[in-house]
């Protein structure tokens, strides 16, 4: 019999890479939810149509689940992470005490929480899980974030001490990769420098926010599907809490340069001090997820880089084909 999996958030950015790679599974039926993007085409694939901050619509999207990968959110880039931190916060903790009930209830085997680092202070060295302290304030900017994905944590902690619902909290870097947000409204810094740096005008200059100083994690989002696939099958304990990154920071001002090399561009750097960024940096420590499930970051900046770019190029052709 076929493993029903749930992929909530389907048409985001790491719920598309999941998707497409499950897809591949022939030993699983695959179900993806979407909400108010269109859905896409491919083989065995069912789509659900829901809203999951109401209870109708968590309902019924777990019935009959073996498995429900939670990448369902609300996401955006710095800008609104600065101004408008709150709405990180209300619908990503209805939806997710919505389904974690609703798993709970409908009896699924394994529920899978995309957590994040936003709760971790920044750190001159990787951190690990366990250098958390709940007494500390969060970082300003990520509070809202923050403590919303905490909240969610122990609800997945809660769940499985129930003994019905095994749960994971997958704290991950910076991730990157194909199918991520390039528009400049919505984009993280990775996808921001991407686009800026494939339509700038040649012999021009790409606008970094800020000084470029901070340093992020960078995960190839393949790395985090793979991991994810992993943890299904490996993972015995009812909860578990992973830190999931490469395990090196990047300023963002190398990343900015990286990207303009890997472009093959001439592109100028200037900087904006005047608009929104989060000088904040930090690496993760996965040693506990490599121990307990064999799980390490393969893919390399550069290579992350090239299969990004290219990406970027493909759609950028169809686009302009349509």
């Amino acid at each position: 019999m076929k493993k029903r999996i749930v992929v909530c958030g389907a048409t985001g950015f790491i719920g598309r890479n999941l998707v497409e790679r499950l897809a591949a599974d022939p030993g699983v039926e695959l179900v993806a939810v979407r909400h108010r993007r269109p859905g896409y085409d491919l083989p065995g694939l069912r789509w659900i149509d829901a809203d999951l901050t109401r209870d109708e619509g968590a309902r019924a999207v777990v019935a009959g689940a073996d498995v429900v990968i939670q990448a369902a959110a609300t996401t955006s880039g710095a800008k609104d992470i600065v101004e408008r931190p709150y709405i990180h916060a209300t619908d990503n903790a209805v939806m997710n005490s919505l389904l974690l009930r609703a798993c709970h209830e409908a009896k699924v085997g394994h529920f899978v929480f995309f957590s994040c680092s936003v709760m971790y202070q920044p750190a001159e060295r990787p951190v690990r899980e366990s250098d958390f302290d709940l007494s500390r304030p969060l970082f300003p900017s990520y509070v809202a974030a923050g403590w919303t994905k905490i909240y969610v944590e122990r609800m997945c902690e809660m769940y499985a001490g129930f003994g019905r619902l095994r749960c994971t909290a997958l704290r991950h870097s910076n991730v990157y990769g194909p199918h991520d947000k390039f528009d400049l409204e919505r984009s993280h810094m990775f996808g921001a420098t991407v686009t800026k740096a494939m339509t700038a005008p040649e012999g021009g200059t790409l606008t970094v926010w800020g000084t470029g100083e901070e340093a992020r994690d960078l995960l190839y989002v393949g790395d985090l599907v793979r991991c994810v696939e992993m943890v299904m099958a490996r993972q015995t304990t009812p909860f578990a809490l992973y830190n999931v990154g490469f395990g090196q920071a990047v300023k963002v001002r190398d990343v900015v340069e990286r990207v303009i090399a890997a472009t093959g561009r001439r592109i100028g750097i200037a900087h904006d001090l005047s608009r929104p960024s989060i000088p904040f940096s930090l690496a993760l420590d996965s040693s506990r997820i490599a121990t307990e499930i064999g799980w390490r970051a393969e893919t390399t900046l550069a290579e992350g880089l090239a299969r990004t770019i290219a990406y970027w190029r493909a759609q950028a052709r169809l686009a302009a084909a349509s």
